[in-house]
């Protein structure tokens, strides 16, 4: 269901990027531009032509906004190639001069003092990419945010195969940090009355636990349930980023009975925790501009404001990278890990496939594997780290860094395809002590310290 809802979302996006660039571009314009969807080599020229005078204004401002609105347009109509080739181009016939760097570095060496403001205004001058300017025009046009929003997201699709364009990203990412500062952002409780666009796009962007149903969504939104976006007034009618809560009475440990469709609607007078169970970034293109712990903290205030009787803020979180970091690991390295050695002893010849094929039905097996895996999940969370500081996992840095605390993890709590594969069915209450998370994200982002429970450090035998 997302997937199609994510085809026709993106199409109808497109379509009326080209129709609102297409007034811009004004029927009084003179000059037009028509690219092919490929971008052969023989029309590279025409390109840069065009590039330039949206770079130089030789026809005023009011001429250089209709150009960028087309050389825009031209780019939504192109293909994958043609989009490749014009981000190459970009990235290698618009990029800082070194020569003119060099002198202005000289020209600020041998300034007098009184010359000195000019030559380091001069010398910042240089640093900055003639594309730079370029993509910040893009920003002038009606939906030219969300148009540079989602060029991010391509690029970074290409730099793996294309690493020559990392420093286009660079300056694209600096562009789009400027526009998404956090003071711009507005909170909004989504709910069933929100209009159907807004509906549909939760649908599509949904990237923790799929949305299987209209019915489905209507569950994730009835009363004991909330859902909060982060929106930008450039794309208000795109959410960022959303959290999904669950409104239960202590901590739940499995996610097939939090979205279970047929559970009655609980009393909300009954609940004394928040359950944050999916945080999902809605665009692409704003990865590694970081609106979550803003998000989580503005949600846990406003929780408290409406329900004075929440006494817990916990997560119910998946671990992505548990049987993949657990495939990697020699039976030398695994025996040095609580649960390791009876993992070896105990594990199936083919347990890197069998995740997804019904053991967790299969009671000997199930009752074996519990108790190591439990064991192995709680070291690869608590010690396992990236650069010898941050965790490994990806969810539990974004929560640790944040303040949390590892509370409990929960054995069979997603018994779905992804959550078999990916954590052999574990998932992890991340618990927020508002007390303590000011001294937690100091000891974690100064020491590594991982703040951990007394059952968790149990499963460690620490």
């Amino acid at each position: 269901m997302s997937d199609q809802i994510r085809t026709n979302l993106l199409n109808r996006t497109l379509n009326h990027v080209r129709n609102v660039w297409q007034d811009v571009s004004g029927s009084a314009f003179q000059k037009h531009l028509k690219l092919s969807p490929s971008l052969p080599d023989d029309e590279i020229p025409q390109l840069k032509d065009w590039i330039n005078s949206c770079l130089n204004h030789p026809g005023g401002e009011v001429t250089a906004r209709q150009h960028t609105a087309q050389l825009g347009s031209n780019y939504l109509d192109m293909d994958t190639d043609g989009r490749l080739r014009f981000l190459q181009l970009l990235s290698r016939d618009y990029d800082v001069d070194n020569n003119i760097i060099e002198a202005a570095i000289e020209q600020w060496r041998e300034a007098s003092p009184e010359q000195r403001p000019a030559a380091r205004i001069a010398l910042r001058d240089s640093l900055d990419p003639p594309r730079q300017r370029l993509l910040t025009q893009f920003t002038e046009l009606p939906d030219g945010v969300k148009f540079l929003v989602d060029m991010r997201a391509e690029l970074l699709q290409q730099l793996r195969q294309q690493p020559e364009l990392a420093t286009l990203e660079a300056d694209l990412k600096r562009v789009l940090v400027n526009w998404f500062d956090i003071g711009l952002l507005r909170l909004e409780q989504i709910t069933w009355q929100s209009s159907a666009q807004i509906l549909e796009k939760l649908i599509a962007y949904e990237a923790v636990h799929a949305i299987q149903s209209w019915d489905d969504l209507k569950n994730r939104l009835e009363s004991d349930r909330r859902c909060f976006a982060f929106f930008h007034p450039n794309m208000p009618d795109e959410p960022l980023i959303f959290v999904e809560v669950a409104l239960v009475q202590g901590l739940a440990d499995n996610v097939q009975t939090l979205l279970d469709e047929q559970a009655p609607v609980l009393d909300l007078s009954q609940a004394d925790t928040a359950i944050f169970y999916s945080i999902s970034n809605a665009q692409k293109g704003l990865a590694g501009i970081s609106f979550g712990n803003f998000l989580i903290k503005q949600v846990v205030r406003k929780l408290q404001q409406d329900f004075p009787g929440l006494k817990q803020f916990s997560t119910l979180s998946p671990i992505p990278g548990f049987t993949r970091w657990l495939s990697r690991q020699d039976d030398e390295q695994l025996a040095a890990m609580p649960g390791g050695a009876d993992w070896i002893q105990i594990r199936q010849p083919q347990w890197a496939s069998e995740w997804t094929f019904g053991w967790q039905q299969q009671e000997t097996i199930e009752r074996s594997y519990r108790e190591p895996l439990l064991q192995l999940a709680a070291h690869y969370l608590a010690v396992e780290k990236r650069r010898g500081q941050t965790a490994l996992d990806p969810v539990s840095h974004f929560h640790l860094s944040n303040g949390a605390e590892v509370a409990r993890i929960n054995w069979l709590a997603d018994c779905s395809d992804n959550g078999l594969k990916q954590s052999a069915g574990m998932m992890v209450n991340y618990l927020y002590n508002l007390d303590k998370i000011t001294q937690r994200v100091q000891d974690y982002s100064a020491e590594g310290d991982v703040a951990m429970s007394s059952a968790v450090k149990a499963l460690l035998k620490v």
